[in-house]
């Protein structure tokens, strides 16, 4: 048994210890230059010259154990004003996938560059800029660890990039403002690293080392960047956004009549210091924030639709991170709507965010929404949160949230929902263990019990294998009125009510991932099982399933898995997925198996094909996926999507087919000009959308949006609503 431990704290020792010598291994000098510097992408000034060069770069994947076969010079210096960056990439081919050229979309399926910066040093949280080989801008606020979670692309910030295609290499020449950046002056050390993505070829690139299980954002990976003097300080830094917003809409569901609008409003970003933000917005208008894509739910359960709407985006992640994806505390779209999923309007928010010091970060949000008819007050919703770093990467996070019903200027004594929460997460630092616990409590008037959310468990992320346990308990009156909460309520068909009821649960996935050592036909061969049990409040098994999946990725990107799923659960209340009589209650175990298919992703028609047969609680399901894409580089994509499910139950169960089908096209004039439709049919909501959406960035960071949307019923074709929306904001920087 010691014997086993030695061996297991030695294997640790040795993972730390290949993350922390990054900034030992990877260190890149920058000087100030030496002559004014222009963003052109051709790299002749002096000072690219005399710079020092960043090079010999990994392979990140597929493989991670051997150099790049492409090579990537980077080169980094600054004068009073900006950052320059200069990537250089040598490539025998001139032929390079362009996605489109729409700002923050797509970067990953492109062929381009990427820099992450770190400017604490102490991999909390940092940025990331992008482009790809037509210079279209990508950029993301990061947080301290790996993955989708850690990664924001939803900021926007001012700053500049040219690109330029050269006889074998093509250039990249970033130049970002230090007013766009959060650091201290005083700190000349910063954390840095570059990938290069090669989609042709299938392959990332990164500078310093990072294993293939993690995203290359992650911090913990770093290099260092040695500035020559304390970089400069930065004044003013204050951008006022203000925007008109003007249209028309008819709603044929209520009067019908057409209604002509208008609406003012501003927004305001406050540096307060060189970590810390204050973010204001008076009267905010979403009318240019995209539709929905619409899904067909097959669960008794609601859906959870991601947020879209830009001043709840930015650094979200310190509010929102709380939980895990059933179970949101925090979840930003709830504000706005009232009970029935109606927007109210919002009339004030403020956001201050950022660093109190290396180890310390905050936010503290609060918005106001206006009264809204006879039936809704006005509400005001104040959410505060911290993450503060212990050891290396481990973290404490706390939050508070208060939704406050209002009167006038008065408080409804009774009509507030607060919640509270504390989780603390270790991990080590080369990312691989990872633990947690947490503890959330909700107040409401009357409720003192019942009224908790615990979670308890832990990850293993290897290259080979990984998995994890989560343990998760709620209580039957947890309420998150700002909050995402699924599977509180069960559907009771009969009566036609929901029934609130606590749960418990435990999710176990894991995976395995093979990738072959010398060259194949695949790139990499994925066998992952996910199991999900749930329980009653009373330790009674409600519900389990179980799913196995097999994936072979090929050497040409396309990919194809097989899985099949068990499930075994006891439906509590009766429940209808068509118009017929109500499935009873009772126990219900069913089988499905699935198969898809992806062509390679770089050609400029590709598709993806699935099928899924089985059975569907006591009857059958068949379903049909079908995804077309045609991009005409780089100016044009056309998506077209449907999906097709054919449920079938006994008799006096009825049957039901859905349809979902939905197309988009996407035009880019240029860099700053756009053009988008999208079109939807759902039968499940009886369903069909058009929004077109017209945009044009005059400016840097400064949009004319013209929004068409209209809305029909699939029974009978019937127009719902339509409205046209012009809407301009521009960027003054202060």
């Amino acid at each position: 048994m010691k014997f086993r431990l030695l061996i297991l704290n030695v294997l640790l020792f040795a993972q730390v210890s290949f993350s922390q010598s990054n900034k030992d291994l990877y260190n890149l000098q920058i000087d100030e230059s030496v002559d004014r510097m222009y963003v052109d992408g051709n790299l002749e000034e002096t000072s690219w010259k005399q710079a020092e060069m960043a090079t010999e770069f990994w392979e990140k994947s597929p493989r991670d154990d051997r150099k790049a076969n492409l090579n990537t010079q980077v080169k980094l210096t600054y004068d009073k004003q900006f950052l320059y960056v200069a990537f250089i990439c040598y490539d025998t081919s001139s032929q390079h996938i362009v996605q489109t050229l729409k700002r923050d979309e797509s970067f990953w399926d492109n062929d381009g560059v990427a820099i992450v910066l770190d400017p604490i040093n102490e991999a909390t949280n940092g940025f990331f800029f992008a482009t790809n080989t037509a210079g279209s801008q990508n950029e993301a606020l990061l947080g301290g660890g790996t993955g989708e979670g850690h990664y924001s692309d939803e900021w926007d910030n001012k700053w500049f990039v040219e690109t330029g295609q050269y006889d074998g290499f093509w250039v990249a020449e970033f130049g970002i403002p230090f007013k766009t950046l959060r650091y201290d002056s005083k700190n000349q050390i910063w954390g840095i690293n570059f990938t290069r993505l090669d989609s042709k070829r299938n392959q990332m690139h990164v500078w310093a080392q990072i294993p293939r299980q993690f995203w290359p954002i992650d911090l913990g990976y770093a290099g260092r960047l040695n500035w020559d003097k304390p970089p400069p300080k930065t004044k003013g830094n204050i951008s006022i956004i203000p925007f008109v917003s003007a249209g028309f809409d008819q709603d044929n569901e209520e009067s019908g009549t057409i209604n002509s609008n208008f609406s003012a409003g501003v927004d305001a970003k406050v540096a307060l210091s060189s970590s810390l933000n204050l973010d204001l917005t008076v009267n905010p208008d979403f009318s240019q924030v995209e539709v929905d894509e619409q899904v067909t739910n097959l669960t008794r359960f609601s859906i959870f639709f991601p947020e879209r709407r830009n001043f709840f985006l930015e650094n979200s992640d310190i509010f929102s991170g709380f939980g895990n994806p059933l179970i949101r505390p925090f979840f930003s779209r709830r504000i706005g709507l009232n009970e029935d999923n109606e927007p109210v309007p919002i009339q004030l928010g403020a956001r201050l965010s950022g660093n109190l010091n290396d180890n310390l970060r905050i936010g503290i949000m609060d918005v106001h929404t206006g009264k809204k008819g006879a039936d809704t007050d006005a509400q005001n919703y104040f959410t505060g949160a911290f993450s503060q770093r212990l050891f290396k990467r481990s973290k404490l996070d706390g939050i508070f949230i208060n939704r406050q019903g209002f009167k006038g200027s008065e408080t409804i004594d009774q009509d507030f929902g607060r919640n509270a929460g504390l989780e603390f997460t270790f991990q080590s630092q080369d990312g691989l263990w990872t633990s947690w616990t947490s503890y959330h409590l909700s107040m409401k008037p009357g409720i003192d019990s019942e009224n908790t959310y615990v979670s308890l468990g832990g990850e293993y992320a290897g290259k080979v294998f990984s998995t994890t346990v989560d343990l998760v308990s709620i209580g039957t009156d947890y309420y998150a009125d700002v909050g995402f909460v699924n599977r509180i309520f069960q559907y009771d068909a009969i009566n036609e009510v929901d029934i609130r009821q606590g749960y418990k649960f435990i999710f176990w996935p894991g995976r395995i991932s093979l990738v072959p050592k010398q060259k194949s036909v695949y790139q990499e061969m994925e066998f992952r099982v996910e199991n999900f049990i749930l329980f009653d409040p009373d330790y009674h098994k409600t519900e389990a399933n179980h799913e196995f999946v097999y994936e072979t990725e090929f050497t040409n990107s396309s990919s194809v898995g097989i899985g099949v799923s068990y499930t075994n659960l006891t439906l509590q209340y009766p429940f209808s997925f068509t118009e017929d009589t109500p499935l009873p209650t009772g126990r219900y175990s069913f089988l499905n198996y699935g198969l898809e298919y992806q062509s390679d992703e770089r050609k400029l028609l590709n598709y993806a094909i699935g099928f899924k047969t089985g059975g569907f609680y006591n009857g059958t399901i068949q379903s049909a996926e079908f995804n077309l894409n045609y991009r005409r580089q780089p100016w044009g994509q056309f998506s077209m999507s449907a999906e097709y499910n054919d449920i079938k139950f006994p008799d006096e169960y009825g049957s039901s087919k859905l349809w979902l089908i939905g197309s988009k096209l996407e035009l880019s004039f240029s860099r700053n000009l756009f053009w988008s439709t999208f079109v939807q049919y759902n039968t499940q909501a009886e369903n069909f959308n058009i929004n077109s959406r017209f945009q044009w960035q005059f400016q840097p960071l400064s949009w004319i949006y013209l929004v068409y949307t209209d809305n029909y019923l699939t029974t009978d074709w019937s127009r719902k609503n339509r409205a046209l929306v012009f809407k301009m904001n521009y960027w003054f920087g202060i």
